[in-house]
């Protein structure tokens, strides 16, 4: 079987891990996320993931709530490490290895995160989950993927939604919604498309990293993404 990309870094929102249901992770939902990631590595493809912490808590609301920003931003940080305990939990206990790295010192939760050490993780076949954001209050766990992904020298930056690809306008609001199959940089930016934060995406389009945005609630679509079908919507120059 042929794979276009041999390395990855896959964001996942925090609201994902919701489900269904109320509770902040539904372990339905956290099985079937870990089958998906099984799927990869059982194929050989290198794997990182960024998990976002909105399930449990985000900077922005924290604002609302009276607090100052950089705290909430570091609460939402501390939101993503459980999210990505429990992935790495729900991968180890089905027989994946995998590691979380942190972006500040959390010892004996996550191993420092180290650029070189989560490449030879990777390349021994070891699933990374990066968490914590970038380690600064400010930015978004859409810019801490785009950052890590180029750090790491992944192929494609994947990010798994609960829509299946880059549309005109919200496709869960109006039925004229035009899908794009690929579509540019450029423009993603001269219609405003709401795709990843400003930061994120000036970071990925200035070091040629494709954005792939697909329906990762749909089964096989990870897998299919790594393949090269047409799977969701690329973002690309060129």
């Amino acid at each position: 079987m042929q794979y276009k990309y041999k390395r990855i870094l896959l964001k996942l929102s925090g609201e994902s891990l919701q489900g269904a249901g109320s509770s902040s992770i539904d372990p339905e939902r956290l099985a079937y996320y870990g089958k998906q990631i099984m799927e990869l590595v059982d194929s050989g493809i290198e794997t990182g993931i960024v998990m976002g912490g909105g399930n449990i808590f985000r900077g922005l609301q924290g604002i609302k709530a009276g607090f100052d920003r950089v705290k909430g931003d570091q609460m939402g940080m501390l939101a993503t490490v459980i999210n990505s305990l429990a992935l790495e939990s729900e991968l180890r206990s089905a027989g994946c290895n995998a590691r979380l790295f942190t972006s500040v010192r959390m010892e004996p939760v996550g191993e420092l995160y180290k650029r070189d050490r989560v490449s030879e993780a990777m390349r021994q076949g070891i699933v990374c989950l990066l968490a914590g954001g970038t380690g600064n209050p400010f930015f978004t766990t859409d810019t801490a993927a785009a950052l890590r992904a180029v750090e790491t020298g992944c192929e494609a930056l994947l990010k798994g939604t609960r829509v299946d690809g880059v549309y005109s306008d919200d496709p869960e609001k109006t039925d004229k919604a035009e899908k794009f199959e690929h579509i540019s940089f450029e423009e993603v930016i001269s219609r405003q498309l709401a795709v990843m934060d400003q930061t994120a995406f000036t970071m990925c389009r200035e070091n040629k990293m494709p954005i792939i945005v697909f329906d990762m609630n749909t089964p096989g679509n990870l897998l299919k993404v790594v393949r090269g079908e047409n799977v969701g919507t690329i973002i690309y120059d060129g």
